[in-house]
């Protein structure tokens, strides 16, 4: 079972400071998940410029130029965001017994551990 999904809220935890113009400790929310690369896409994180190139729509309006985007960024330098105190957390998993349409299921189900420092 995957620490994150799309759509959550992560942290930069490695990397260049903020000071140096790199992306730690900033947080985004989590716009696509690549599972075979172990990487994620963060909105307004680790942004690249490309240069596209000069070329024309069936319309006949110009496309290209310079872009910028979100590049995806390894898993393992980010983390998820505890909801309660808005700090990065670890994630673990417990299971729950969910009832449906009468029958009963054991799920596992992600939760934000607590820190030393939070309890």
């Amino acid at each position: 079972m995957a620490n994150i999904k799309k759509g959550d809220l992560v942290q930069v935890i490695s990397g260049r400071s903020q000071a140096r113009g790199g992306d730690r400790g900033k947080q985004g929310k989590v716009l696509e998940v690549i599972v075979a690369e172990n990487r994620v896409v963060v909105e307004g994180i680790n942004f690249v410029t490309k240069h596209v190139r000069v070329g024309q729509t069936q319309r006949g309006s110009k496309t290209g130029g310079i872009e910028t985007h979100e590049a995806p960024i390894h898993v393992s330098n980010v983390a998820l965001v505890d909801p309660e105190s808005k700090k990065p957390t670890r994630v673990g998993f417990r299971l729950e017994t969910v009832t449906k349409d009468g029958v009963e299921k054991t799920v596992r189900v992600r939760y934000a551990k607590k820190s030393g420092k939070d309890l």
